[in-house]
């Protein structure tokens, strides 16, 4: 047997492994790093999170990114070049955040790496018949494997689209293992550059569970930042709040056939961007509002698409404990519209659940390299959209 099978046999079967997992997402702000101590698999997952940072980005790095990035025309060549690239910076950092935390290379036993996402492609967006679903993550994990002596776990999403999904959105396997109680109906509320959340029933049933995106989160607000005040976001959401809801362009914003689609759906960028918002503003007649104004009505509509999803699923008096994570949790004033449009729901954070909300995706990749070298394909019944698999390609270092 090749002596790195044998290895790759050897630390599965340790009763704790310590398990890298990396996030990097539609936000582009930098690389989510969490090492993690994990026993056992399955519904007796216990995970604990030793150690946390975001490695950041530099602006070279972020705009090479954007290169790339949610475009359907795209320099191929820069495409190939990005996915060593990346993958080389993501190793890179990797390294320095072990060195920082005292840690040795040889003392990791995986990394789960999810990839950067360059272009999401579900057929409701691309509308080709003779085609599947699509989703492209680069960063390359025998890169990975090569340049830090790991074993790397890599490109999780395309077992999924493979056995039938969309390739998104995966946080319904880790929100399963993690945070299902007995008893307790939950709804793990993630806002990233898009919103997506999964609901965990109090019979902890697999069949039960339901995950879906919603809208958009983060994204066109960033956007809306980066194109017109040079700001990576809105922190504090102080631009949002100095200015005023527009309901005729909430209106148009709202008019959008991907909002009426039926769960589970997914989306990305490629949809919800500055061409959207200007379509909106153009057929609104707001196309010269005032900028405030402009940003207080994209936080209303990424929680009117929120609350609406969280109302379609549950009522219109929804009454579920609503558990959030990513950047929009810090974005007081959407979670203040969320509130106020779901006022039986009780808001948390996952912090709440003793995991750092800023950390949770990447947690989540840990969680499913887990499952693929210790456990088993969980059985979600014939949900659509959840196939029951195990995912990420594994990668040797030598």
């Amino acid at each position: 047997m090749n002596r790195q099978i044998q290895e790759l046999y050897s630390k599965a079967g340790k009763s704790e492994r310590l398990i890298i997992g990396l996030m990097s997402g539609t936000s582009m702000d930098g690389l989510d790093i969490a090492l993690c101590a994990v026993k056992k698999s399955g519904a007796e997952t216990d995970i604990r999170v030793l150690k946390f940072k975001t490695g950041d980005y530099t602006v070279d790095f972020r705009t090479k990114i954007k290169a790339v990035f949610s475009k359907k025309d795209v320099d191929l060549q820069l495409v190939c070049v990005m996915n060593e690239h990346i993958a080389n910076i993501h190793a890179q950092l990797i390294n320095e955040a072990l060195k920082e935390w005292g840690y040795k290379n040889d003392e990791i036993d995986f990394i789960a790496s999810h990839g950067q996402t360059i272009f999401h492609a579900p057929k409701s967006l691309h509308q080709l018949a003779d085609y599947p679903n699509g989703t492209l993550q680069i960063g390359d994990g025998d890169h990975i494997a090569t340049k830090t002596g790991i074993i790397t776990l890599s490109d999780f999403r395309q077992k999924h689209l493979a056995a039938g999904g969309e390739g998104a959105p995966l946080a319904v396997y880790g929100d399963y293992l993690m945070f299902s109680k007995a008893g307790e109906d939950r709804v793990m509320l993630n806002i990233g550059g898009i919103a997506n959340f999964t609901y965990l029933p109090g019979s902890k049933k697999a069949s039960e569970i339901f995950s879906t995106d919603v809208g958009p989160g983060n994204t066109l607000m960033d956007q809306y930042m980066q194109q017109h005040f040079n700001q990576f976001y809105d922190k504090n959401a102080a631009v949002a709040l100095s200015g005023h809801l527009n309901s005729k362009l909430l209106a148009a914003l709202l008019d959008c056939d991907f909002l009426t689609l039926d769960f589970p759906k997914t989306t990305g960028p490629e949809l919800f961007n500055l061409e959207y918002l200007l379509k909106a503003q153009e057929k609104s007649s707001t196309v010269h509002l005032k900028k405030e104004d402009v940003m207080a009505s994209l936080c209303h509509f990424s929680a009117e698409t929120i609350a609406s999803a969280v109302k379609r699923c549950f009522g219109q008096d929804a009454r579920v404990q609503v558990f959030m994570s990513g950047g929009g949790m810090h974005n007081p004033l959407l979670v203040q519209l969320l509130q106020a449009r779901l006022p039986s729901c009780k808001f948390l954070s996952t912090a709440d659940l003793n995991i750092n909300p800023d950390a949770k995706e990447a947690v989540l990749f840990a969680v499913l390299a887990n499952e693929t070298l210790c456990g088993e394909p969980i059985h979600f019944g014939n949900r659509q959209g959840v196939p029951s698999v195990c995912m990420g390609k594994i990668s040797l270092p030598k």
